[in-house]
């Protein structure tokens, strides 16, 4: 009896540890038949392709609770600190040549390009662990909220995958389906990456040039103004939270309701007041063109912040050193 319970407990166990496959879920049928149409795949390839995909509803998980939903002071604790900033320092060093080089092509300053890729993988050290495959189709067919997005970033990915020719199945990416060291998501690569290093391939993977000079490019192509203004700090008289709002105005108007910017900006410059809960209560800031741009990448003020935080440290070390 015991030897039955005991066979009986590890073949549930093998069942349970087994991945469940993707094949099933509701739509992927369709999405091959479109696949087939519009791109020319081959029908019994792409069937096969997806027989082998696991659903992963750790994905879904959590991409329902992102990081941003932590207090402003823990979220940016998490991306701005020394070890970031030693990283950081050290790439950019590193990777000084080509840091000009973005610069001056595309108009985003250095800091900018290092503190980005800092934020995103920590200069190419987590770069995310799940198979992207399994994380895009995942979140196809099984994430009802965002379901077209992630069904057009999978068919991104199929395509990106024909072209770069490389293997489905040993890309590794974030839960979302971001890649390589920027962690484009795979039509931002198809879009807007560049072979940055002249080698006549792009590769987001692999190659941290190709990254700076892809993230160079992605801010230009999202409206990034060179020499324009990211952020500044505002003094903001009492009885004046109800400002808080989307709509950007001109600082002189900011003016007239007793916000003012804490740094020198012409007056004609339009930006938006955003407020984070510190320790002593409420911090506020003006954020401008160059800082929604950032919020393109990722869109949380949150997220665009810390870039920038982050950015204006590694300029002051590097000013320092």
């Amino acid at each position: 009896m015991k030897s039955y319970l005991y066979c009986v407990c590890s073949l549930l166990g093998c069942l349970l540890a087994a991945p469940v496959m993707s094949a099933t879920l509701p739509g992927i049928p369709e999405f091959i038949d479109e696949m087939v149409n519009r791109h020319q795949f081959d029908r019994d390839d792409l069937a096969a392709v997806f027989a082998r995909v696991n659903h992963r509803p750790q994905a879904v998980e959590l991409i329902s609770r992102p990081s941003t939903i932590k207090p402003w002071l823990e979220y940016r604790a998490s991306f701005v600190n020394a070890r970031r900033l030693k990283l950081g320092l050290a790439f950019w060093d590193k990777h000084r040549s080509a840091l000009r080089r973005a610069e001056k092509q595309y108009g985003v300053p250095q800091e900018m390009l290092v503190a980005l890729i800092g934020v995103e993988t920590i200069y190419g050290q987590n770069c995310g662990n799940f198979r992207t495959l399994d994380a895009l189709t995942t979140l196809a067919f099984d994430y009802p909220r965002r379901a077209a997005f992630f069904r057009e970033e999978l068919e991104n990915y199929l395509l990106l995958a024909r072209e770069q020719q490389f293997d489905l199945f040993e890309v590794k990416s974030s839960y979302a389906g971001a890649l390589g060291i920027p962690q484009f998501m795979p039509g931002s690569y198809r879009k807007y990456a560049v072979d940055f290093n002249g080698n006549h391939k792009i590769d987001l993977l692999n190659e941290p040039v190709d990254a700076i000079g892809s993230v160079a490019n992605y801010l230009k192509e999202y409206g990034w103004i060179e020499g324009g203004p990211v952020a500044v700090r505002a003094q903001v008289s009492e009885g004046c939270c109800s400002e808080i709002t989307k709509i950007p105005r001109s600082l002189a108007v900011w003016q007239e309701s007793d916000i003012v910017a804490r740094g020198h900006v012409s007056p004609s410059e339009k930006a938006r007041l955003m407020d984070y809960t510190v320790t002593e209560g409420k911090e506020y800031w003006l954020g401008f063109n160059n800082f929604d741009v950032i919020t393109r990448y990722n869109n949380s003020d949150f997220y665009a912040m810390t870039v920038y935080q982050l950015a204006e440290g590694l300029k002051a070390a590097r000013q320092v050193n």
